[in-house]
């Protein structure tokens, strides 16, 4: 299922981030603090555990998140969320997936894949800027899949139909949660009218 989350300070950061002439520095910040405002909007639905506890004036019922939490970035861009999560949540464990998008084909490879042990426990995050083709996500989610996760959310800043469709067809169990739903997809498999190569953008590398 599809949720597009309408927040004045995700919508004000995302505007920064579109622009330009907005540089590295800008660029990776206004991710990470996104990626912790969507986070901490997501979080609204997290299942509690009720625990004993005792204050300093007496004992008390507290509540705890019923799950762990894994953050599972699609390398490399994904790492550009991680802080700004972990920020929110710092208990969280991270996980990794390695994927290249081939320029000609479009279809993802992989060259990395480690992951917490108790991510088959977790709720797990698969997070990614960008979900245009879906070929990344859906490649990553089945990676999660396979260490036995069943609780995940795919968190992406932008994304396109193609891309909805792509991971809703391989994984109508997945949740995907983005700040802005955009046009389309150019010639080239790249986000119209997007953010630009958020990889490059956020590590200065173009």
């Amino acid at each position: 299922m599809l949720h597009l989350l309408d927040h004045p300070l995700i919508k004000h950061k995302l505007t920064i981030m579109r622009r330009k002439e907005t540089g590295t520095k800008d660029f990776r910040q206004n991710l990470d603090e996104i990626g912790g405002l969507m986070v901490y909007e997501i979080a609204k639905n997290f299942p509690l555990r009720e625990v004993p506890i005792e204050t300093p004036m007496g004992k008390a019922t507290g509540y705890e998140l019923d799950k762990p939490v894994v953050l599972v970035p699609i390398l490399r861009a994904g790492l550009g969320m991680v802080d700004g999560i972990q920020a929110i949540i710092p208990t969280a464990k991270i996980g990794h997936v390695g994927l290249y998008r081939d320029e000609e084909t479009l279809e993802p490879h992989s060259y990395y894949a480690k992951f917490p042990p108790n991510i088959a426990s977790s709720k797990v995050f698969v997070v990614d800027p960008m979900l245009a083709t879906g070929g990344s996500a859906t490649a990553a989610i089945n990676f999660v899949k396979q260490t036995g996760a069943t609780d995940i959310t795919l968190v992406c800043l932008v994304g396109v139909q193609e891309g909805i469709d792509a991971v809703e067809k391989a994984h109508p169990d997945v949740d995907i949660y983005l700040a802005a739903k955009d046009e389309k997809l150019n010639e080239i498999g790249y986000i119209v009218p997007g953010l630009g190569d958020a990889g490059d953008r956020i590590f200065g590398t173009k």
